[in-house]
């Protein structure tokens, strides 16, 4: 299997039991999870050699997140230790008409203020096949925005196939912002993963569909796709195509383009959602899996669905499925019939 490397950062969630209210709950549901952590983490069940490259404080929290990776496989060995305070995030369950809520506290956090001295990126990108970073790492801070760059080159410099999640966060910076920083850095992108409203806040493309509405048919993509691929030079372009019915109920399907043809997977109906945090993530780690061990884009776009069509039955930020109960999945029926 591949060495994959991600760069980002991984906070402690704390969520009200079931779906309960903030102000309702005497308790907090402790997790850990973050983007580029979710990735790797699937990544690892999937039998690659995961890395995660971050900054961890020195004390137990920060060794409770380091934990949480290395429970499930991802490999720690280029985390850096140091600084404050890990990141935290307060999540509301949602249900039917009752959207989720996030509230972040994670100013100030150990990678946020990580200097790009902290890591040997040569030394973490030799003999690595593939890096993922999103969005959200450079608009932690500007030093964030430095130290992805620097990674970007180094993965470079070892001819690693790089890809991004765009993942704009609103809360985190402004699209001017956003653009200011993430267009430049695609120069270095091999594989661009975003929906919508990504593609538009972050790098200024809009595709021709009312994905509000749930008009989420596939033809309004290929323009904006192909503009993409032109003026980056992307070997892939990637979109999750996400119907909002409900927050316990969704569409899920996607879609990819190879500078030749585009392929759109077969949709899911999402319900009940167990927990949607990671959804995308899983999908990140789906598609660096099926681009590196499978024939055809069609291939790797249809185990990218599934598995974060699965991800969505999942408590926590992290997807806890193999292979195997992916590709059952993506070429089976999905009935849910019990395996024995």
């Amino acid at each position: 299997m591949s060495k994959i490397v991600t760069l980002g950062e991984i906070m402690l969630r704390l969520s009200p039991p079931g779906h309960l209210r903030f102000v309702q709950s005497n308790s907090f549901d402790v997790v850990y999870g973050g983007g580029e952590a979710n990735v790797a983490v699937s990544c690892a069940n999937y039998g690659h050699e995961a890395y995660f490259v971050t900054k961890l404080p020195a004390h137990e929290i920060g060794q409770s997140a380091l934990n949480a990776l290395r429970q499930f496989g991802v490999k720690t060995d280029f985390i850096a230790r140091g600084g404050d305070r890990l990141g935290i995030y307060y999540l509301e369950s949602g249900s039917a008409v009752r959207p989720s809520k996030v509230i972040y506290d994670r100013a100030h956090s150990a990678i946020s203020e990580a200097e790009v001295s902290d890591f040997d990126l040569d030394a973490v990108m030799e003999g690595a096949q593939w890096f993922h970073w999103s969005g959200i790492t450079p608009a932690l801070s500007d030093k964030a925005a430095a130290l992805t760059l620097e990674a970007c080159k180094a993965a470079k410099r070892h001819g690693v196939t790089v890809s991004v999640d765009l993942n704009f966060r609103k809360k985190l910076w402004t699209p001017e912002k956003a653009q200011s920083v993430m267009r430049p850095l695609m120069q270095y992108v091999d594989v661009c993963i975003g929906n919508e409203e990504d593609a538009e806040l972050c790098l200024g493309f809009k595709p021709d569909a009312d994905v509000e509405n749930g008009a989420t048919d596939a033809a309004g993509y290929e323009g904006i796709f192909k503009a993409m691929a032109a003026e980056f030079g992307f070997k892939y372009v990637i979109s999750t195509l996400r119907e909002s019915i409900s927050a316990s109920h969704n569409g899920w399907k996607a879609m990819i383009y190879d500078g030749k043809e585009f392929y759109v997977s077969r949709r899911y109906d999402l319900l009940p959602i167990v927990d949607r945090v990671g959804g995308g993530d899983s999908f990140s780690g789906g598609i660096i899996h099926g681009l590196l061990t499978m024939q055809s884009q069609a291939e790797a776009l249809e185990f990218a669905v599934a598995a974060s069509a699965l991800k969505h039955t999942v408590h926590g930020d992290f997807n806890m499925m193999s292979a195997q109960e992916v590709e059952q999945l993506a070429h089976g029926s999905g009935n849910g019939r019990v395996q024995r």
